[in-house]
């Protein structure tokens, strides 16, 4: 199936090599394609990981063997298939991750324990073993590819490569993080999104990178949607090398610490933002932004609400100022909110205030603001000091051409 590349496409930035990571991509096979659908990327002994998975109760084996790897805090390689989930596939489906696991361990002479899965694609099908084996077999003696490249090879219904890349100061050195994602529907994260990889070349210990990973998330990755739909494979994961020779970051009171954090929500606000821009069928980027809560949790929850609303998307989407669907919203989301004390509006239009249509309104600006590619709606609750912002896409027929075929 052929699918449009987004309007919303930004181009693939400039990202420099990052010491300590090798790249490389195969053809296992996956699907009856002609493309690369394996990404093997090979880390220095001792590289730090941090990870973030679904909430998915049904999720897959990779998510389920990422968890328990964490424990260990290092990683020496990363497998990425692309074209099937392996999620719902019992213990052929984990067997399948184990198998990938031995054979790059057997090559590094390192700890399965240190070997990375992450599978996106089709639901319910195990990952063909024998298609794996050839695959990764055929990643570790191909030559090392751009970080172009490997952010394609992730990729399944994107209409364009992801990537990002962000620097900080530490201890007078210059630290590099670079990052690659794919994602365009089933985005609903409640932790990540799809599958996401950020690597830095800076020596920062498992558990602050952990935090800093964490933390980022609460503000990027899960403050977007799609389609309300958390998949059963999203993952994002951070790698450290060590390589820049920086006094390794151990907390908050580490010089640099604050930098490298604010390089982690920078790069992580990129990526996560690139993939609504992706979003199937998307045509608009909504921007969200509630203030006035009882508090910034509740003010999240209140942005979900309109932004996994169809009625308010599929307004959007018809560059309809109905701004009655976003109250609607507000009302269902099931956090504290006055009817009274509501406040809506569009691109720095207010339509209504505290409970009442303005009496004044001009619909003629905010009509304008609708019939451009990035949306901002505000919502004031009046409540308190609480605030949030969210993104998402708008919802289209393209939504529904790509899901409906997505398998055939």
């Amino acid at each position: 199936m052929d699918i449009a590349r987004s309007p919303l496409a930004q181009p693939f930035p400039a990202i420099p090599p990052i010491a300590g990571v090798t790249l490389r991509i195969a053809r296992a096979r996956y699907k009856d394609w002609d493309r690369a659908d394996l990404t093997y990327a090979e880390l220095a002994p001792g590289t730090a990981v941090a990870g973030l998975f679904t909430k998915n109760i049904c999720c897959s084996s990779e998510v389920e063997l990422g968890r328990e790897q964490m424990k260990g805090g290092r990683a020496r390689a990363l497998v990425v298939n692309a074209g099937n989930s392996n999620a719902f596939t019992g213990y052929r489906g984990r067997e399948a991750v184990e198998g990938i696991m031995a054979q790059v361990a057997d090559h590094l002479g390192c700890a399965a324990a240190e070997v990375f899965v992450s599978s996106t694609g089709v639901i319910g099908v195990p990952l063909p073993q024998d298609k794996a084996r050839a695959g990764i077999a055929a990643a570790l003696t191909s030559e090392p590819c751009s970080w172009e490249d490997a952010a394609e090879t992730i990729g399944t219904t994107d209409t364009f490569t992801k990537g990002a890349v962000a620097q900080a100061v530490i201890g007078g050195r210059t630290v590099t993080l670079a990052g690659i994602i794919k994602g365009s529907g089933m985005i609903a994260p409640d932790m990540a999104t799809m599958l996401g990889y950020i690597f830095t070349d800076a020596a920062v210990e498992p558990a602050f990178l952990q935090a800093c990973l964490s933390a980022a998330n609460e503000r990027t990755f899960s403050c977007i949607t799609v389609d309300s739909d958390t998949s059963t494979s999203d993952t994002v994961l951070a790698f450290a090398t060590g390589a820049a020779g920086n006094a390794p970051l151990a907390s908050f009171d580490s010089e640099g610490a604050d930098a490298f954090a604010a390089a982690i929500a920078d790069i992580c606000r990129q990526l996560a933002l690139l993939v609504v821009r992706d979003g199937e069928g998307a045509q608009k980027l909504i921007e969200v932004r509630v203030s006035g809560a009882v508090s910034d949790a509740s003010a999240r929850r209140v942005g979900l609400a309109i932004a996994n609303s169809p009625l308010v998307k599929t307004a959007i989407a018809g560059e309809d100022a109905n701004w009655g669907r976003v109250v609607m919203a507000v009302g269902k989301a099931g956090e504290p909110a006055d009817r009274d004390r509501l406040s809506i509006g569009f691109g720095g239009h207010w339509t209504a205030r505290e409970g009442q249509p303005l009496a004044n309104y001009d619909e003629a600006p905010v009509a304008e603001h609708l019939t451009g590619r990035e949306i901002a709606v505000a919502v004031d609750l009046g409540l308190g000091d609480g605030q949030a912002v969210v993104w998402t896409c708008d919802l289209t027929h393209g939504y529904i051409a790509i899901n409906a075929d997505y398998r055939s």
